[in-house]
C-alpha cells in the first residue's frame, strides 16, 4: 500500500504511533523516508549471518514487519540458529506473521524491547529502533544486550543522527526533506509527519552513540554505513 498516512490536512497532530494505518503502508513509508534503507537491511542480514552459531539466537529488536529477520534468514546457513523478532506494536506483528508466519526459525514476540531477556545471542539487530527508546533507557538496554551477547557476537544499530554543528545539521536536514519530496511526498506530508515524530523519534549525535556503546562494554565500534543523516553502526566485544 502506498503511504498516504499524512496526506490529508490535520487539525491536530498527535504523537506518531505504529498503528494499523502505519503498518499497512510501512514498506512504502520507510523506503521513501530513510535513505539507504534498501542497502542496510540486506547487508544487516549478511553481517549477522557471519556471526551465527549453532544453538544460538539472533535478536531482531523492533522488527516491524520482519524485513531484517527475513534478511538474516536468507543468509543463514548455520543449522539450529533461530531468530527472535520483537516488536511492541500488535498491528506490526500481526502483519509480520501474515507475511512470514510459515518461517519456523523465526519466533515473533510482542513486547517492549527493554523487557526482553537477551540470552545466548550471536547477533542483536536494532534497525531504526533505539531512536524510539527513551534516552535514559538506551544505555541500560545496551548493557543488557552486551551481557547476553556471545564473545564473538555482533550488535548492529541503524539510526537517524543529529549534528552538533548548526550548519551541518541544517544542510543534511534540508537534504533529507528534499529526498522525501523527490520520493513523492508533499510539503504538507513532510511537515505533518515531522510534527508527529518530534517528541517520539529522538536522534543522538554519532559521538554520543559511540560513547554509549563503549560505556555499555563494547570494545569495537565502527560506522559501516552512512547516508545523509542516517547511520548504521556495528559493535563487538
Amino acid at each position: 500500500m502506498r503511504d498516504e498516512v499524512f496526506r490529508s490536512p490535520r487539525s491536530q497532530i498527535v504523537d506518531f504511533v505504529f498503528d494499523e494505518s502505519v503498518a499497512a503502508a510501512f514498506p512504502d513509508m520507510i523506503r521513501r523516508s530513510v535513505p539507504g534503507y534498501e542497502t542496510v537491511i540486506p547487508l544487516t542480514g549478511l553481517i549477522a549471518a557471519r556471526h551465527a552459531r549453532s544453538g544460538a539466537k539472533c535478536y531482531d529488536l523492533g522488527c516491524s514487519l520482519g524485513a531484517t529477520s527475513m534478511a538474516v534468514l536468507q543468509q543463514l546457513e548455520t543449522p539450529n540458529c533461530s531468530i527472535v523478532a520483537v516488536d511492541n506494536s500488535a498491528p506490526m506483528l500481526e502483519r509480520a506473521r501474515a507475511l512470514h508466519g510459515n518461517q519456523t526459525r523465526i519466533e515473533w514476540v510482542q513486547a517492549d524491547v527493554r523487557d526482553v531477556p537477551i540470552e545466548n545471542a550471536c547477533a542483536v539487530l536494532m534497525n531504526y529502533t533505539l531512536q524510539f527508546v527513551p534516552i535514559e533507557d538506551r544505555l541500560p538496554l545496551l548493557r543488557r544486550i552486551r551481557e547476553g551477547l556471545d564473545p564473538s557476537g555482533v550488535l548492529i544499530v541503524s539510526e537517524k543522527v543529529r549534528f552538533a554543528d548548526d550548519w551541518q545539521q541544517n544542510y543534511f536536514d534540508h537534504t533529507h526533506v528534499a529526498y522525501k519530496r523527490a520520493n513523492g511526498y508533499s510539503a504538507l506530508e513532510v511537515a505533518q509527519k515531522r510534527a508527529a515524530l518530534e517528541k517520539v523519534l529522538i536522534p543522538d549525535r554519532i559521538e554520543d552513540h559511540e560513547a554509549r556503546f563503549r560505556a555499555a562494554g563494547f570494545g569495537r565500534v565502527h560506522t559501516w554505513f552512512r547516508c545523509l543523516n542516517w547511520v548504521s553502526f556495528v559493535a563487538m566485544l
